[in-house]
């Protein structure tokens, strides 16, 4: 038996941190625009290197575990975050920024191709289910968590008499007018202790199972060849790109349109974002044993839609609710989507999951669209073009066809 708790409870901390240091860039945002005078499509090249990362480390990662194992890859990958962490804490500009990210993303890339597979063994399979839910209510946890963190750092390192111990340690390593860097070195602190904590640890045996391994790639060529894939592929791509593109505007829109300070009400925005997404799975996991899950998504996406009109054209106080709440109604959309992708196929299930993950470049090119528009024609219509991936999400609903859909509770009929 290779089940073990205390590795359980590691990967959940795993995850927590993976969250953490993947959607503070959202919040950030303005203060990078102030701090290095960036136009809106430099500064959204920022969230591009850190998701292009995804595209760049996803299959390698797969093929270095096998040879590498657990412990290894995990520590290497904190290693890699502590290096890209450390790169802009030292020399705080643009383009070290711009390296720093994409470093931090592969770490983080390299992170979830081995977690899942080590949360299977380690909990047990009969657990997995209820494991891989309770490290999504983590991850949402820690999305809430580190805006706050930040929006607390940056308030406690402008104020004029800091003192000593940490804050004041900090404060003498972040240039004064770029107080937000203080993040990245927590950020550094984070990925040591988690090396030292990988290191001391014991790992059980990890066999993967089918599901779980790459094909090799002719399956590839196979898969693309079936108009589903490419289908499913787009889907993941617009829903990544669709989070991210809201998740990363939110606090620059609420500073230019409505004045919001955006080390305080913008990051509160975006906290609300994360912890509503977190708050709407946990609706979801019920609405899917009522309803067919592609009526659920027809609702939430509807309603996304519906919030993200009431954000960009509604007046201030109205885009404080709605843009978390467009959080709230896309937290079905993920798990939907790649439930219905892999239910749509009757083999190769772990080289299409291998495809759909990729998608997550999705995160890295919808918000240098919405930026590169915002800088031809303002934000708000930069934003406009969210409407197309989520436009796209609202239609799976109505074209997607799952071999097997999924099982909700029915009322049993009285025999006469």
């Amino acid at each position: 038996m290779n089940r073990s708790n205390y590795t359980v409870v590691l990967i959940l901390l795993t995850f927590f941190v993976i969250s953490f240091l993947t959607n503070i860039t959202g919040p950030l945002i303005p203060d990078i625009i102030k701090g290095f005078n960036l136009s809106l499509t430099l500064v959204a090249l920022l969230p591009f290197a850190f998701f292009i990362a995804y595209g760049v480390m996803s299959i390698p990662s797969g093929m270095l575990l096998e040879k590498y194992k657990e412990k290894k890859m995990m520590s290497m990958a904190f290693g890699v975050a502590l290096v890209g962490s450390l790169i802009l804490a030292f020399s705080p500009n643009y383009l070290s920024a711009v390296l720093s990210l994409f470093l931090i993303g592969c770490g983080m890339a390299i992170l979830q191709v081995v977690i899942n597979p080590l949360l299977r063994t380690a909990g047990g399979e009969e657990n997995y289910a209820f494991n891989s839910i309770l490290a999504q209510l983590i991850f949402g946890l820690a999305s809430f968590v580190s805006p706050l963190v930040y929006s607390g750092m940056v308030a406690k390192l402008q104020m004029p008499d800091v003192g000593g111990g940490i804050a004041g340690l900090l404060k003498k390593l972040t240039p004064p007018d770029l107080p937000w860097v203080s993040l990245y070195w927590l950020f550094a602190v984070i990925s040591l202790i988690m090396i030292a904590i990988i290191i001391a640890s014991r790992f059980p045996k990890v066999e993967l199972s089918q599901e779980e391994k790459a094909g090799p790639i002719d399956t590839y060529k196979e898969l693309f060849r079936k108009k589903v894939v490419l289908l499913y592929f787009i889907a993941l791509f617009c829903y990544v790109g669709a989070e991210q593109g809201v998740a990363n505007w939110i606090s620059q829109f609420l500073y230019t349109y409505h004045g919001y300070d955006p080390q305080t009400t913008g990051a509160q925005t975006v906290a609300y974002f994360w912890g509503l997404m977190t708050a709407g799975g946990i609706l979801g996991l019920l609405m899917v044993k009522l309803m067919d899950s592609r009526k659920v998504l027809i609702l939430f996406t509807a309603i996304a839609l519906i919030c993200l009109s009431l954000s960009l054209f509604g007046p201030g106080k109205i885009a404080l609710v709605t843009f978390p709440l467009i959080g709230f109604f896309a937290a079905v959309m993920y798990p939907i989507i790649f439930s219905l992708a892999l239910n749509s196929v009757t083999e190769h299930h772990g080289s299409f999951a291998g495809i759909l993950v990729t998608g997550i470049v999705g995160g890295a090119i919808v918000p240098l669209i919405i930026g590169s528009l915002g800088d031809l024609a303002g934000l708000k219509y930069g934003l406009l073009f969210l409407y197309i991936p989520i436009g796209y999400i609202l239609s799976i609903g109505f074209w997607a066809k799952p071999i097997i859909t999924n099982k909700i509770i029915t009322r049993k009929k009285k025999e006469a």
